[in-house]
């Protein structure tokens, strides 16, 4: 039941401005840490094993941390522990304030969806800002919500640990550059390893809170996305919507000619396309917390 009850208070409170306002968040402490072991071991000539014994060492502090805390009397601070880690009210918060910004100017817009995407919005024009926003969700939904429900439901507070410090390396220093392409290494293969089956049970959970599309569909175009694991829910949200995701972006000044998800789905896309996806968010979310309440009275009744 822990796990419900954090899902239950993250929906309801999210990411309480006062808190963290005056107190810093543990994702910002894990980026400081991951920060300060980026410019203290990422140097000299063998940077991939530099980077393999730092994942190595930050997952096992992280697990270290868990046991720590599950060790402790009471089950509040789990509830809460966990709570912080999940991002269900706060993605679905952002994702919002881009189509309340679609609605008032192009320029609010591309200000909203630049906070939460990596490529470049200057010149995106509105179905851009919203698809942009769109596929932002459906990653996040993978990465931020239904990952940590996953591993905490197979491993405890340890793994969702574990996870949380994996994925915010990668989002750190798992990028192809010259600076992180060794250091990064290992960082980037964990993650990918650790997303592999909750990408694609998220993918899963979007086919059945929406249109049910047919299901080859998506088999046949989410292995063809630019990373392992995102394109499974990025194609799930583009058939269960019956939008076009994906397609041609800038990064850094340079045009990336992506194929479509669902080219034959919607292109111009708007506001209203954004809030369906928030609404695919909550959809999602309720299906989990049901799977998480049915998984925690079995455990009860037996």
């Amino acid at each position: 039941m822990t796990l419900v009850l954090a899902m239950l208070l993250d929906a309801l409170l999210g990411e309480p401005r006062w808190l963290w306002s005056r107190f810093a968040h543990p994702a910002v402490l894990m980026g400081q840490l991951i920060g300060w072991c980026d410019a203290r071991f990422n140097t000299g000539e063998h940077k991939k094993r530099s980077g393999l014994l730092t994942i190595v060492a930050l997952c096992a502090a992280a697990i270290i941390l868990g046991w720590a805390i599950e060790s402790m009397p009471g089950s509040l601070l789990d509830v809460i522990v966990i709570a912080i880690l999940l991002a269900q009210r706060s993605l679905v918060e952002h994702v919002q304030a881009v189509a309340d910004a679609l609605r008032l100017s192009l320029g609010d817009a591309r200000r909203s969806v630049a906070m939460i995407v990596g490529r470049d919005t200057k010149d995106m024009d509105a179905p851009g800002v919203a698809r942009s926003a769109i596929e932002s969700a459906a990653e996040n939904l993978s990465d931020g919500v239904i990952a940590p429900i996953f591993w905490f439901a197979i491993t405890g507070l340890p793994g969702l640990l574990a996870y949380k410090i994996t994925n915010t390396a990668d989002s750190m220093i798992g990028y192809r550059t010259p600076k992180h392409e060794d250091f990064g290494w290992a960082a980037a293969k964990l993650d990918d390893l650790l997303n592999l089956i909750p990408a694609r049970l998220t993918a899963l959970m979007i086919w059945a809170v929406t249109s049910r599309p047919d299901p080859r569909a998506i088999l046949r175009e989410a292995p063809l996305h630019r990373s392992p694991n995102a394109g499974w829910p990025e194609a799930a949200m583009a058939h269960g919507l019956d939008i076009a995701l994906s397609g041609p972006r800038s990064y850094d000044g340079v045009l990336q000619a992506y194929p479509f998800v669902n080219a034959e789905g919607e292109r111009t896309l708007g506001p209203d396309d954004v809030e369906r996806t928030v609404q695919t968010l909550w959809r999602t979310w309720a299906l989990a917390l049901a799977l998480a309440f049915m998984g925690a009275l079995a455990v009860w009744l037996s």
